[in-house]
């Protein structure tokens, strides 16, 4: 597959990089740190030998089911194969819609996470259903090509092509077009601000809004939060290697990195959605999430960024009970009802 040119708007920007020496790592919440040592032992460092251990799946985690979705039928649940990117084989999309609704429904557009070499569309479908319960919405989750079997750019022309086609199907699935926020985390959260560049730079649907969770943005790894937090937490500086390894091959950490690959990379960020971007304090996407708010403030754009204190990565999924993992799914609630007014 070829990637389309791309406009020197999106030339890449500069590193926000190691300005200095990186401090002690910081500290872990009191509350989310008992987790986290169960977690750690749960994931092993990714290597080519763990990842296929991790893909067949961790028990007592295995895939939610339709019934599950279907929320004692609160949503109307369907898989849907539609085409691919050109050229390119067809994809699924996980579709669940609120039953009963008679006028057109927002959705949320999700791209799961899992590093870029992991997961299926029904990884966080549940947080997004909790989510989308808020404003009303139906959730269309994609299937995308995993690296390293499917490298740059398959897994974003893959979400760019389910979001094509359910903007162009909106009136069959009652959902309205003008309001797709699209949403993920992680990989997810780097693909979803990919794709928002695509649809920016190829005039493609109107995105409402994009929640990046914990987005994973820049492939050079070199800033102070994942040096500082090299081989603590969840998704370390090694474990970031490898996934934008597998993504990029030889061409990570070089100026042939597409900023639809690694949106840290993109040097324009003006006419983006509105954004919501939150990340924990003690983990590698800190700093470059931060400095993609930033930059979006600087582009004269819309965003709001959350530093949740002593959180590792994805840490409201694996301990949802602590109270700074409350904190966050509320914000995001929070965002989510002013976005669309309600």
């Amino acid at each position: 597959m070829t990637l389309t040119a791309e406009p020197s708007s999106t030339a890449a920007a500069p590193s926000p990089g190691v300005t200095g020496p990186a401090g002690p790592p910081v500290p872990f919440d009191p509350e989310l740190a008992p987790a986290l040592r169960i977690i750690k032992d749960l994931m092993p460092p990714l290597t080519s030998q763990t990842l296929a251990v991790m893909r067949a799946g961790i028990p007592g985690l295995e895939p939610v089911d339709d019934a599950t979705l279907a929320r004692d039928g609160e949503y109307l649940v369907q898989e849907r194969t539609v085409p691919g990117p050109a050229g390119e084989p067809d994809i699924s999309l996980l579709i669940c819609r609120p039953a009963g609704a008679t006028a057109p429904t927002p959705a949320i557009y999700h791209t799961h996470g899992g590093g870029m070499v992991m997961g299926d569309n029904r990884a966080g479908i549940e947080d997004q259903l909790t989510l989308a319960r808020t404003v009303g919405a139906a959730v269309v989750s994609v299937e995308y090509r995993l690296a390293p079997e499917a490298p740059h750019p398959a897994p974003v022309e893959d979400c760019y092509a389910g979001l094509v086609w359910t903007a162009a199907h909106a009136d069959e699935l009652n959902l309205d077009p003008e309001r797709i926020v699209i949403a993920g985390a992680s990989a997810g959260g780097g693909l979803a601000a990919g794709v928002a560049l695509m649809a920016r730079d190829r005039g493609g649907p109107t995105l409402f809004g994009q929640m990046l969770l914990c987005p994973m943005l820049d492939d050079r790894n070199d800033t102070p939060s994942a040096v500082q937090m090299a081989g603590l937490g969840v998704w370390d500086h090694g474990d970031n290697e490898f996934g934008w390894g597998a993504l990029l091959g030889a061409d990570r950490g070089t100026e042939r990195v597409s900023p639809y690959a690694a949106p840290a990379r993109a040097g324009d960020l003006s006419g983006l959605p509105p954004a919501f971007i939150d990340v924990g304090s003690a983990e590698t996407f800190r700093d470059e999430d931060v400095a993609y708010a930033s930059r979006i403030w600087q582009a004269g754009g819309r965003a709001e960024l959350h530093v949740w204190p002593g959180g590792f990565h994805g840490f409201d999924m694996m301990a949802p009970d602590a109270l700074v993992s409350q904190d966050a799914r509320a914000a995001r609630h929070a965002w989510l009802r002013r976005l669309f007014g309600l």
